[in-house]
């Protein structure tokens, strides 16, 4: 007789079989570094084998858009489409991001060339080991120095020390943040509301310099995705608009430019009922054991209460095991899930349990996070519609 669907042993993801980010040769974090080593700067290197150093750089970071998205709207991106194979004057690429795949760990990683291991942000919330609370990396809450939570140079900082004219074009809102002066500060930070005038103003800071490296951002193609889902007839006009933007800022070009476009993670569009959505603080299964539930949905770090590591641990992978990478803390350091190695002050901000959704569901926590448990597109773990994110290239 056949066992029952429901008596069947739980069968847990095998830890490698998750598509690690590829850090050293493909990853965000590679970046910044190859280009400004093209730039003759001191401390950083080429990591990037195939970019061919230019006097001046600009990065275009659009929050939320994905290789596999773009590559799936050839007609709402004419432009950006036409560089993925072009022939002329550009090329495209994916690379990978960090895990996890959100803005805070890929910022600070685009930023300072480093791997969340060493940079220390390795999730959108973590928890502070000096304080036992968690941490908002996205919006800094509750407030921590950020030179001890994130202590090294940016590329940026790198760059300017060195001569180069280094600029960042982006809302006036970001001017003085902490993830700002973490990931992303040195040179001038010039705050523009319009995308028109970020593009403009770019170009200009490019032109400023015989040698510039340049960043500037734009967010809503993230924001559509995550209320009305990737695909969305608003996602879709963010993405035709943000078309436009990489177009006009690659005509306006000044000579010896290279504009690299790129994104900080994909995202993936969870369906509304209870087998995609398993709510954390309705299980009680998994809530056992659980002192503190950080990460996002697709990109949980699970903190136990002392003594139960070994039981959470267990539980979440009878639990989840089929759908998510479940590992512990030093299993998934092992599997350089966050870089070939850690930081010391980093170690205790990962979760003694650490799960990476590899189906389309996320762990919600409807009263400890009511608002990220109503978005439609969600981010943060390894799978490629996630992880991939885009490198297209302009020359002058």
């Amino acid at each position: 007789m056949a066992q029952p669907a429901w008596e069947h042993e739980p069968h847990p993801l095998p830890l490698d079989s998750a598509p690690l980010p590829e850090y050293g040769s493909g990853s965000l974090a590679d970046l910044l570094p190859t280009l400004a080593a093209g730039m003759g700067v001191p401390g950083t290197a080429a990591a990037i084998e195939e970019l061919t150093p230019a006097d001046r750089n600009c990065v275009f970071l659009i929050d939320g858009l994905g290789w596999e998205q773009l590559k799936a709207h050839p007609e709402e991106a004419p432009f950006m489409t036409s560089l993925l194979a072009s022939s002329r004057g550009g090329t495209g690429r994916p690379l990978t991001t960090a895990y996890p795949a959100t803005t805070a760990t890929s910022l600070a990683s685009v930023g300072t060339g480093l791997p969340p291991g060493a940079h220390g942000l390795p999730g959108y919330t973590v928890r502070n080991p000096d304080t036992d609370e968690l941490m908002n990396q996205l919006r800094w809450q509750p407030w921590t120095a950020p030179g001890a939570w994130q202590p090294y140079p940016t590329v940026f900082q790198l760059a300017h020390d060195a001569g180069v004219h280094a600029a960042q074009v982006s809302s006036p809102a970001f001017q003085n943040t902490p993830l700002t002066k973490v990931a992303l500060s040195g040179g001038t930070f010039h705050g523009r509301l319009g995308g028109e005038e970020r593009m403009d103003l770019a170009a200009a800071q490019l032109a400023a310099g015989d040698r510039s490296l340049v960043y500037t951002y734009y967010a809503e193609v993230d924001g559509a995705g995550h209320r009305f889902g990737v695909d969305s007839d608003n996602w879709r006009g963010q993405l035709m608009y943000v078309d436009r933007l990489v177009q006009r800022l690659a005509e306006q070009l000044p000579p010896r430019s290279a504009l690299y476009v790129t994104a900080d993670h994909g995202m993936v569009d969870v369906p509304f009922d209870e087998q995609h959505r398993i709510d954390f603080d309705e299980d009680w299964e998994l809530r056992a054991g659980v002192a503190l539930l950080g990460g996002e949905g697709r990109a949980r770090h699970v903190y136990a209460v002392p003594g139960a590591g070994n039981d959470v641990l267990t539980c979440w992978r009878e639990v989840l095991g089929e759908q998510f990478w479940v590992a512990s803390r030093d299993e998934a350091i092992a599997a350089g899930w966050f870089g070939p190695h850690i930081d010391e002050r980093v170690y205790g901000r990962i979760g003694d349990v650490v799960a990476a959704a590899r189906d389309d569901v996320l762990i919600i926590a409807s009263e400890r996070e009511p608002k990220e448990s109503v978005m439609v597109g969600n981010h943060g773990s390894m799978t490629p519609a996630e992880q991939l994110v885009p490198l297209l290239e302009v020359r002058s």
